[in-house]
């Protein structure tokens, strides 16, 4: 079996073993399975069966990570995205009235779209043409963005109708339960223990149970069906002329999140290099447009490359076993939901802080001095964790590195995929 890992994931290569990456992977899982459960949730409010959602979430989130894993040699797992499984569910059907087998078909429109600009390189030229200095920025504002994400899910950061946040109460357990997660974490990661986040995660669940905080509720559960919901979607209702800019949207949202997410953590943890390098990434692109496609037909909202999976990297995953190990648990999980549903929200949350603090280093390598270079970063990375998205982060860095280096007379250093991203992302805020 060592034998057979080497020559699939070439682990001396990377620097690592069988052990590190199976705990990275299991690491990567608890940061983002909250997806199965969350994802059910949002989708039964366009009228879709919360079972079945559960399932086909659990499914897609599996075969794509493995898929990942085997062609890519990419620790990053894929499982369906939060916000355009939001947009999908609150805008498409409940605000304009849509059917959500109507809205199914726009989803796979937009993925298509994707998988043609996958397929055709362009997506791959568009990655490989973006300035340094937003891509450091796409790589810090991805860091900030999972920090708030973990304060706000151990409760150290919440909403306020006054300020818009505010510091939540510092003496409710589950919220000393999450700070305790991360100072685990931290003082064990300083010690060179790999394994911190996953003893983290350990203990602070074991205590919520004997504090009674969360119950158990047996081992497992047997799966519902999901022919409520498969290959349900409607593709011919969803090409009319109306929906376009619906289309349009989960394309560029889709193309972007996902592409942004890839960039930021493989340009952490510095996997991708040379030609091999070069080959991975497209082999991922493709796999995670494929994806989207294959999870618009199961019933489900558009599929892309999770931030959590910071997580891994940050305990020693530098392969694709990695995002195997992640998805193997993702399709267990069709069967063990009552075990997983054990492990609180909060105690995934100091895990998420953890890894922004080690993203966010990336912003001292910005060129501060030259304000055409550091004004665009400085914006991509604070508006991810404003706005509550890596799209509208990505949009904002574009189009403000075309406006500052146009008002700096410096129009020559604008290549023409910067040109065409800013113009694109314009005119969806103009049009959609």
């Amino acid at each position: 079996m060592k034998g057979l890992f080497e020559r699939l994931f070439k682990l001396e290569s990377h620097h690592t073993n069988i052990q590190t990456e199976i705990i990275a992977g299991v690491t990567t899982f608890f940061t983002m399975v909250y997806i199965i459960f969350v994802n059910p949730q949002i989708l039964a409010v366009a009228g879709m069966d919360k079972g079945a959602v559960f399932v086909t979430t659990c499914l897609i989130a599996g075969l794509g990570s493995i898929l990942m894993g085997l062609m890519a040699n990419l620790p990053v797992a894929l499982a369906p995205a939060m916000g355009l499984n939001v947009f999908f569910a609150f805008v498409v059907t409940l605000s304009m009235q849509y059917s959500w087998q109507v809205g199914m078909g726009t989803i796979f429109w937009g993925a298509f779209g994707v998988f043609l600009l996958t397929v055709f390189r362009i997506r791959y030229w568009i990655l490989s043409h973006i300035p340094v200095s937003l891509r450091i920025g796409i790589v810090s504002g991805i860091g900030l963005m999972i920090a708030f994400m973990g304060l706000q899910n151990m409760g150290i950061v919440v909403k306020d109708p006054d300020t818009m946040l505010a510091l939540g109460d510092l003496s409710a357990t589950s919220n000393l339960l999450g700070a305790l997660g991360f100072f685990i974490i931290v003082c064990l990661a300083a010690r060179g223990i790999h394994a911190a986040v996953l003893i983290s995660l350990c203990v602070t669940t074991l205590i919520s149970f004997l504090i009674g905080d969360v119950q158990f509720h047996g081992f497992v559960s047997l799966p519902p069906s999901i022919s409520p919901i498969l290959g349900q979607l409607d593709v011919t209702e969803a090409l009319r002329p109306e929906l376009a800019g619906i289309i349009f949207s989960f394309m560029l949202v889709n193309l972007f999140d996902s592409t942004g997410t890839l960039v930021g953590l493989t340009d952490k943890a510095g996997l991708i290099k040379g030609i091999e390098g070069k080959k991975q990434m497209k082999r991922a692109l493709l796999v995670d447009s494929s994806s989207s496609m294959f999870g618009a037909v199961m019933g489900t909202s558009s599929v892309g490359a999770y931030i959590e999976s910071a997580s891994g990297i940050s305990v020693g995953g530098r392969t694709g076993l990695v995002a195997v190990v992640v998805g193997i648990l993702f399709l267990l999980a069709i069967f063990i939901s009552p075990l997983i549903q054990m492990v609180p929200i909060y105690a995934a949350a100091g895990a998420l802080v953890y890894v922004g603090v080690l993203m966010v280093e990336e912003l001292a390598k910005v060129k501060w001095q030259d304000l055409t270079e550091a004004a665009p970063a400085f914006l991509t990375a604070i508006m991810m964790p404003f706005s509550f998205s890596i799209t509208d982060g990505i949009a904002l860095g574009f189009m403000s590195y075309v406006i500052i280096k146009l008002g700096a007379g410096r129009y020559k250093e604008l290549n023409l995929c910067v040109w065409g991203v800013a113009l694109a992302f314009l005119a969806k805020y103009l049009w959609i």
